[in-house]
């Protein structure tokens, strides 16, 4: 049983390893399966669990935000020029590229 400071999150299985504190975005996922940030709080309409705008991406084997790489998608918009104002957005609401915030550290699971 997980003790109250440990969480139980399924990452793919060919997920990359979270990067070092301040070392930039792999695509890892951690962060967002932990809890979603202020704007995933807005589109998923919850504090806490995965984000609901992240996103697999099988052939990168990465997970990104569906609000940077397609809103459209996550928000169900059919407009290009509100899509595309949102994607730009997204990516400073979320701090794309300032290097990874997520103080957490991903252990395998015990048998």
């Amino acid at each position: 049983m997980a003790r109250s400071s440990e969480k139980i999150i399924y990452l793919q299985p060919d997920a990359p390893a979270k990067p070092a504190m301040g070392a930039p975005c792999n695509g890892c996922g951690l962060c967002c399966l932990a809890e979603p940030c202020p704007l995933g709080m807005w589109v998923s309409r919850r504090r806490s669990g995965a984000c609901k705008a992240l996103q697999w991406n099988a052939s990168a084997q990465q997970y990104r935000c569906g609000m940077v790489v397609d809103p459209g998608s996550v928000l169900g918009w059919k407009r290009p020029w509100a899509v595309a104002l949102i994607a730009r957005l997204a990516r400073r609401w979320i701090a794309a590229g300032m290097g990874c915030d997520a103080d957490w550290q991903a252990q395998p699971p015990r048998d």
